[in-house]
Order: structure tokens, then sequence, then C-alpha cells
């Protein structure tokens, strides 16, 4: 019975699509449809590209206010990037709203996908919190020359995601965000002034005031090296060797100095320990052979 029920069905919507006349469909409806979709791609086309030139305008003004209230170097790229990528995903939905998209179910389900493009991309999102984070507690700032990661050079740039550094042989290091945020960092420029230790090795048997004298007479020489109150000099005699007796040059220079002085000292201690006399020695091992 229900067989037959289903036959008589199909019979019946045969015979109406037989009886259908297509000239009564509202073709004029469907051409309606076609211009104004085309009004509506032409409308987003010119957002679009007047929406891109307003970003270009916002950023670059963006940009001149923050040289102009002296902001920080690095607080100025992050909030070019930022605003830049926020402006874009403002503008994407306004042009998706033009051609007819409802965009609240469209935000909706690009809601739901960020779930699972959050879950996906939750390495992205640790580096985006590590930016703000390092914009809030400002661990460094652009040029500040830090070691991280196993990498060390000068801040270039802060971004969302990474920041740039540049090494003293002119490389650039790219580097995640949330290591940077949540790891052990070392920034050598943080603080306006830094030590210098400079091992010097002399010979046994050379008396160590006139090493400390030779020293001394280094460091009246060098106005970058500080000497004032807690920055005084100190050359203890830390250790001796298996072939010399081992000093240490503790100066103190500002941060901006410290490679500069550090090296022409270096090169100081070697030259003035020779005029004076002051043998530096070879690494070297001494055998006595003892007849019976």
């Amino acid at each position: 019975m229900a067989e037959t029920n289903s036959a008589e069905t199909s019979n019946d919507i045969v015979a109406e699509l037989r009886n259908l006349d297509f000239s009564q469909i509202a073709w004029h409806d469907v051409v309606d449809y076609l211009v104004q979709f085309g009004k509506n791609l032409l409308l987003a086309i010119i957002v679009y590209f007047v929406g891109r030139f307003l970003i270009k305008y916002a950023i670059k003004a963006l940009r001149k206010l923050t040289q102009k209230r002296k902001v920080e170097a690095s607080l100025t790229s992050f909030l070019n990037s930022l605003v830049s990528i926020s402006l874009n995903v403002m503008l994407a939905v306004i042009i998706v709203g033009i051609l007819g998209v409802d965009t609240s179910s469209f935000l909706a389900v690009f809601a739901s996908a960020g779930i699972a493009i959050g879950m996906a991309l939750s390495g992205t999102l640790q580096n985006f919190a590590g930016g703000v984070l390092i914009m809030l507690l400002k661990p460094y700032k652009v040029g500040d020359f830090i070691e991280a990661q196993g990498f060390a050079g000068t801040v270039r740039e802060i971004q969302i995601f990474s920041t740039v550094l540049g090494t003293p042989d002119n490389q650039t290091i790219i580097i995640p965000n949330g290591p940077l945020a949540t790891g052990s960092l070392k920034n050598s420029t943080k603080a306006p002034t830094r030590r210098v230790d400079i091992d010097v090795e002399v010979a046994y048997g050379t008396n160590p005031d006139d090493v400390r004298k030779v020293l001394m007479d280094i460091i009246d020489a060098d106005e970058r090296i500080l000497q004032s109150g807690v920055f005084a000099p100190f050359i203890p005699m830390t250790r001796m060797g298996t072939s010399s007796i081992v000093f240490q040059m503790r100066i103190w220079a500002k941060a901006p100095d410290y490679w500069s002085v550090k090296f022409d000292t270096t090169e100081k201690v070697y030259r003035e320990l020779g005029k004076a006399g002051i043998e530096i020695p070879f690494q070297q091992m001494d055998v006595h052979i003892k007849n019976s």
C-alpha cells in the first residue's frame, strides 16, 4: 500500500513539472539581483582602496604623533603593528557587509572558528600576550643590548608577535615574544654603567706593586673610566695559575663605552707591561728532574 502511494506522489510531481510554464519565471528579478550585486561589488572595491589609503594615513599620523610626544621607539613600533592589524580586520568586516553577507552571522562564525584557530595557534597567541607583557613591564627597549634564547644583539624593533635584534656583525635575529617574556634574559644596557673586568697574567716572581702601578697609570690616563665613589677601580690578585699569577682589573664605564673601554684597555695593558719590563708568560709547564 505504501509503495502505491509513493508511486502516485512521484507521478504527480512529474505531471506538475510538465505543466510548468517557464515563461512565468521573473527573469527581471535575476537581472535586478545581478545589477545590485554588481553595484555592491563596485562599492566594495572602492571602499577597499579608500580604506587602505585611510589606514596608511592613520598609521602615518600615529607615527608622527608618537614622535611628537617622544614616545619610546619600542612602544611606537608595537602600536603601529597593533593598529594596522585591527584596522585591516575592520575593513574586511565592512567589505563583507557591503557584499550582502550578514555580518552578525559572519562574526558569530568567525568567533566560533576563532576558538579552533586559537587552539591551533596557541603559540602565536602566547607570543602576542608576551608582547603585551614586554610593553607593560619593559624588561628592555629599542636600543638595548640583550642576550636571550642563545642569541645576543641590539633591539631594533618590538613587534606584536616577535622582537627583532641586530647583531654586531649586522645580522638580523627574530625571537618570538613568548619566550622572551617568560624566560631568562640579560639586558646589558639597562643600567647606565657597567663594570669592565680584564684579566692580566704576569710571570711568577713579579712584584705585585709594580703590576698595580702600571695598571693604575693606564686607568688614570683614560677619562672614560669612572673612578669616584662606588666606581673606584679595584685590582685584586685573583688566582695563581700553572704558569702565571693573575690580576683582574675591575673598572667601571658608562654603558655605551663598555666595549671601547674593554678593547682599548686590553691593548694598553699589553703595551705598557712590555714597556715596564713585566713578563707576560706563555702557557707552559716546568719539569724538574732530580738525580738520586
